[in-house]
């Protein structure tokens, strides 16, 4: 295939959400590609960032604040606790609730986790300078921020 077989139809390139989908797409595949390679994929770093920001939450609240089926959080709770970077307990308050909590494990997994996700940045956006980044961060959270109507990301 030659070089203008490849080439993007400007028609295409000429809209931001194209742009915005392509980028995307690779960014998360390049993401998704590193976790994995840990065992992992988004939805754990998910639960446990969710988790480090938030403390503990019964996984129905989890499921709720990150719009997972709650099946899927119970498989993903499942598979956080095994190698022990969540833990699960009795609500006291309510003992038919499973609360999950972030374990120091956890925290050093979400560690880890950042800094593959910092790396995927870096290569995604090296056509830019620090300025520029900076720029786009700031332009796509308050995109972000506009998508559910709330005033932060």
């Amino acid at each position: 295939m030659d070089a203008t077989a490849r080439t993007t139809p400007p028609t295409l390139t000429a809209h931001t959400v194209y742009l915005l989908s392509r980028t995307g797409k690779a960014a998360r595949g390049a993401l998704a590609a590193r976790l994995a390679e840990q065992g992992l994929r988004l939805w754990h770093m998910a639960v446990l960032a969710a988790l480090a920001d938030f403390g503990p939450h019964a996984q129905r609240e989890l499921a709720d604040r990150l719009a997972i089926d709650p099946s899927d959080v119970v498989k993903v709770v499942d598979e956080l606790a095994a190698p022990g970077y969540v833990e699960r307990s009795r609500d006291p308050a309510d003992r038919r609730r499973v609360r999950v909590a972030l374990t120091p494990a956890g925290r050093t997994a979400l560690t880890g986790l950042e800094r593959e996700t910092e790396a995927v940045r870096d290569a995604v956006l090296a056509p830019l300078d620090a300025r520029e980044r900076a720029t786009l961060h700031a332009l796509l959270s308050r995109v972000y921020a506009g998508l559910d109507g709330s005033s932060t990301p």
